[in-house]
């Protein structure tokens, strides 16, 4: 019985340790099937739903089209903002993309599909940095911040929109989530051990 009793509590905690570090996300694209096509209306944007959404590196973009008539492109900037689509970084074609955010930062996807991307079929994803964890246990203060109105304009700028939807602030949700992951698998190393 007490061969039984480790042998559950062991593979408890595997499942704890697998589930808890896993946190890649496969996310479909505009959260719908048929979401890679021109917009209806700017409402309709890809970008739209890019803004609401928050990507961290790890995750992967699922597109699904029709590999016959449309392709996923990778580009850079300036090809997304001229809708350049002969010289992507990587084409897609096969109606079930699936692309990893490797990176953080901006990623750039337009459609392959002549005339599309001009038409609103484009999408810019950004993807948050990674958190980064102090040694001491608790992380410096930022310093206070100097607050220059001077010459600021109200307005943001072409340049400025052009940089790409914000970036939302992120939660210790998931800092809290691997914390009561590894105080479970605990748990129940130490049932399975003493009882």
């Amino acid at each position: 019985m007490a061969c039984y009793s480790k042998t559950v509590s062991t593979s408890l905690l595997f499942l704890f340790l697998l589930f808890g570090f896993s946190a890649a996300k496969e996310l479909l694209v505009g959260g719908k099937i048929d979401a890679w096509k021109v917009p209806s209306s700017e409402a309709d944007s890809l970008n739209r739903w890019a803004e609401k959404s928050r990507f961290n590196v790890g995750d992967h973009l699922v597109w699904k089209y029709d590999g016959g008539k449309d392709s996923v492109l990778q580009v850079n900037k300036e090809d997304y903002a001229n809708c350049n689509i002969s010289n992507p970084i990587e084409e897609y074609k096969d109606g079930n993309t699936k692309v990893k955010l490797d990176r953080s930062g901006p990623f750039y996807f337009i459609s392959g599909a002549k005339g599309h991307c001009e038409k609103g079929q484009k999408l810019t994803v950004v993807v948050i940095s990674p958190r980064r964890r102090y040694r001491g246990g608790v992380s410096p203060a930022p310093s206070p911040a100097v607050l220059d109105y001077s010459g600021v304009s109200p307005a943001l700028s072409p340049a400025e929109l052009e940089q790409g939807p914000a970036v939302a602030p992120t939660s210790g949700a998931p800092v809290l989530r691997t914390g009561l992951v590894m105080v479970t698998g605990l748990l129940a190393i130490y049932v399975g051990i003493f009882i």
